[in-house]
């Protein structure tokens, strides 16, 4: 049974970050469609919104929440919850606090998903690439520590995080160079 709701769970996990991978794709290219003329504008956000209609609440909602189900079970069939404020648990701590963090995340889309459907653009097409790297963080942060399992590496893990993040964000800076240059 173990086996079955851990597959369940990263299965969800998958299509739960999936979703939020894509969603802020959709986000950019629905406000970079405000640079086109206005029929052109009017028919790409149209078929934006429908997109983004479909994806988060037919795919990155359910399977939020599918993960929210499926990851307790999966911690209390193992018996980690026993662990968890135990030295060889802290790794299942530090791990919950970035899924905690993840939700929050999911929940800032969820704001910026609201406000694209009422036509409201508040953000730029820069400041939305930067934000849609963040799930990437915690994708690499949560999934290091729950295959490493120990704590001590977090340490290593946490500085290779941060080596990875100022790549990313340095990526993001030379693609809007050259992007300009166009």
């Amino acid at each position: 049974m173990y086996s079955y709701l851990k597959a369940l769970h990263i299965i969800f996990v998958v299509t739960w970050f999936a979703g939020m991978f894509y969603m802020p794709r959709l986000f950019i290219y629905s406000t970079e469609a405000g640079e086109k003329t206005e029929i052109e504008c009017n028919i790409l956000r149209s078929q934006f919104k429908i997109m983004m209609r479909r994806l988060w609440y037919g795919i990155t909602w359910p399977s939020a929440i599918l993960t929210l189900i499926f990851g307790p079970l999966v911690m209390f069939n193992a018996g980690w919850n026993k662990l968890i404020l135990e030295p060889e648990g802290r790794w299942l701590l530090i791990k919950l606090i970035f899924v905690v963090l993840l939700y929050v995340y999911h929940f800032t889309l969820h704001k910026i998903f609201k406000q694209e459907m009422n036509g409201i653009y508040k953000y730029t097409s820069q400041q939305l690439r930067m934000w849609n790297e963040v799930s990437t963080v915690f994708l690499v942060a949560i999934v290091t520590l729950a295959v490493v399992k120990q704590s001590e590496s977090f340490i290593w893990s946490l500085a290779g995080l941060i080596g990875f993040i100022i790549v990313l964000m340095s990526a993001i800076k030379i693609y809007k160079i050259i992007r300009t240059k166009k």
